[in-house]
Formats: structure tokens, sequence, C-alpha cells
């Protein structure tokens, strides 16, 4: 039999032994590759978001805080609607430093005949906004026209498709990027569509009026201030200026989501490194263990001519191969368990949530066998060295 050969003829020929340690490091594999791609997961969609957003303060209806929470507006898109009259965006344009002030008008979340998912409908001023235009300018540049929408990717029709909502067709023109939050479930239209929707939203019964005429009604309005402003200062301007309105901070809500995925974050990787350093133990246990029950084997090879450093590298192989066997398993595991359930993720945690692309998973699962490959090496190392140092006349006549 040649030398090459031996290590795998050795771990087939002890099937149980080396279940275990497969078992173990596809356990380290696992926690690292699963931790690693969730904790990514959510920064990636929180750098998306906060990239999509783009407001330094919004201003809401006095009565939305008791509808919505200010952080699931921003992180899941609005769930119901509120309304204010639209002569408020007019105030916000009168307060000092307001550069860009654009309005969006939210619909009462629904079931739309070809969504499996409730979706929000979002009307724009596609003249100004900058929040949600800019990110349907990628998938779609040639602007909103009457009836026509474009889609949050999670929504289940596709370009050129029709789509009803409150018995009203609209037509799909584009379907958006992930950004790995509730918007992803959303309908974006212009205001004259909004307005034909609001209607027939009337005409089912669900009545969105805040006076007794027919004013026209925006839910909330995104500000953008002007360079060399403080953002605090004018969201109190606004606070006193514009009536039964709530300006909030944009940026202070994304503090408090940054703080939450930060302590995830740490968490996360204290887990990780406590079972990686309890893991290790483990196997270093293990492998000297299993030295110590081949001792008479080993002997025997080294007086048949196998070199101290040929005695190592039969080892260490054998580590290896155990460790890349184990790696393999434990990230197929925690892929089988992260990737398909990326929107359950999203919804428990309640935080954006982005799952890395191919590429990128790719080079998560290549590190991940890489570490697990190292600390394969450094576990069995204590063990290789000590045998090879054993002479092996003494262990034979000590079995004798």
């Amino acid at each position: 039999m040649k030398m090459r050969q031996l290590p795998l003829k050795n771990l087939l020929g002890r099937p149980g032994r080396t279940a275990a340690l497969v078992l173990l490091t596809a356990f380290l594999a696992l926690s690292v590759f699963g931790g690693s791609v969730v904790v990514r997961s959510l920064r990636s969609g929180l750098d998306s978001l906060q990239a999509r957003l783009g407001a330094d303060i919004i201003v809401l209806p006095a009565s939305a805080e008791s509808k919505v929470s200010f952080k699931d507006l921003l992180l899941q898109g609005t769930a119901g609607a509120f309304y204010m009259d639209a002569s408020a965006l007019d105030r916000v344009r009168e307060v000092e430093g307001v550069e860009i002030a654009a309005p969006q008008t939210f619909l009462a979340s629904l079931k739309a005949d070809c969504c499996a998912v409730k979706v929000q409908v979002i009307g724009i001023d596609p003249d100004v906004d900058f929040t949600v235009k800019p990110w349907i300018d990628r998938s779609y540049s040639q602007g909103l026209d009457d009836m026509a929408v474009a889609v949050g990717c999670r929504v289940t029709a596709d370009v050129g498709e029709s789509l009803k909502i409150y018995d009203r067709y609209t037509h799909v023109v584009a379907k958006l990027a992930e950004t790995g939050t509730g918007l992803d479930t959303a309908v974006y239209c212009n205001m004259d569509t909004m307005k034909a929707l609001l209607a027939a939203a009337e005409e089912k019964g669900v009545s969105h009026k805040i006076t007794s005429d027919d004013s026209d009604l925006i839910s909330a309005v995104y500000v953008k201030v002007k360079d060399g402003y403080d953002v605090g200062l004018v969201n109190n301007r606004l606070n006193g200026h514009v009536r039964k309105a709530t300006a909030v901070k944009a940026r202070s809500m994304f503090t408090d989501v940054s703080d939450s995925l930060t302590g995830i974050s740490r968490t996360v990787t204290l887990l990780i490194g406590a079972i990686w350093t309890l893991a290790f133990i483990i196997l270093v246990i293990a492998f000297a263990m299993m030295a110590a029950e081949r001792r008479r084997e080993f002997a025997v090879l080294r007086l048949v001519g196998v070199s101290r450093r040929g005695l190592c590298g039969l080892i260490l192989t054998e580590s290896a191969l155990c460790s890349l066997a184990g790696g393999a398993l434990g990230v197929a595991l925690a892929a089988l368990a992260v990737f398909p359930f990326t929107t359950l993720i999203e919804t428990r945690l309640g935080l954006p949530y982005l799952a890395p692309s191919i590429g990128a998973a790719l080079l998560l699962a290549a590190g991940t066998l890489l570490l697990t490959l190292l600390v394969g090496a450094l576990a069995s190392a204590w063990a290789a060295w000590r045998l090879s140092r054993t002479d092996p006349g003494t262990t034979l006549r000590e079995g004798t």
C-alpha cells in the first residue's frame, strides 16, 4: 500500500471515530458560516436601506404614532394607513433649512389577487421624490405614467403583467432590487394613480377621508435638509410650524437600529467564539486519545521506515480530511437552514435583512472551510509532534 493512501484507509477502517470527528467539525463550520451569513445580511440590509432612504427628517400626521411604530415605518414600510391634508407639504417647504420636501401617500395593506402576502401601495411625486425615485430609476427610468406601477422584488407580479388593486387594473413596468425590508412587498405609483386607487377603496367601503371635503391627502413628507443647517434645529422648526404633524429625525431611528444590530452581532460573535473554544479543546483531547490508542500502530510504521516527518504528515492529513468533510457538511447544513428562510428571519428579528449574493456566500463558505482546516491542523499538531518524538522500540516493548 502506498503511503499517500494510508490516511484514507485509516479513516475508513474506523468509521465510528471518523464520524465523530466529522460531525464535530461540521458543527463548527455550521456555527461560523450560519452566524456570518446572518450578521452580514443584517449589515447589508441596513446599508441598503440607509442608501435608499436619503431623508434627514420624516414629517407624519400627529395620529400616526398610535397606528404604527416610527421604527417599523422606517424598516418595514407602513402598516396600515394614515393621512393629513396636502397643505402640510406647503408648510413644510416654508421652513428655513428645508432643501427638498417630497410627499408620499400610503394605501392600507391589502390582499392583492397576484400576491401571497399583503402589499403596501405607496404614491410618490416623481418630480420631487428623492427617496424612492432613484431606486426605481435603476430598473426603469421612463417615469411612472398613470396606472403604471413599480413593484418590490417579493411581489409576484412580473413586468408587463396587470395587477388588480381594489378592482382597478394597474400595469407593472418595473420590478425593483431587493432591500431586505418590508418595502420589498410594496407597490409604487404616481399621485394621480394613488388618487384613483383611494377613490376605488372608498367605493369598497374603505374610508380614508379626514375632512368633510375632498381635499388631497398625503401620509408623509420626506425632508432633505440644506447643507450647513443643523438637522435637529430644522426638525424643531418643523414641529413648531406644521400643525397636527410630528417631525422625526430619520438618522436617530437609524442609530437605534444600528445599536440593535451591534448587540446582535456581538452576541453572535461571542456564541461562535465560545463554540469554537469548546470544540477546539474537544478536538485536542480527541486527537490525543487517538494518538494514545494508536501508539503501537505508529511505532510499527516508524520501524518499517516511515520518517518522523512522514508520521506527522499522516496525522495532519487525516485531520485535514476530517476537517474538509465536516466543514463541507456544516456549510451545506447552514445554507439549508438560513437561505430558504430569509423572510422569516427578517420578520423575527424585525431588522433589515439582505442575504449575500452567490459570490459573497461562496467566499464566506471558502473562508469557513479554511478556518475549519486550520483549527483541525492546530488541534492535531500537538498529538503529531508528540508521537513523532516517541521511540518506537520502547513503545513496542511496553506492549509485551
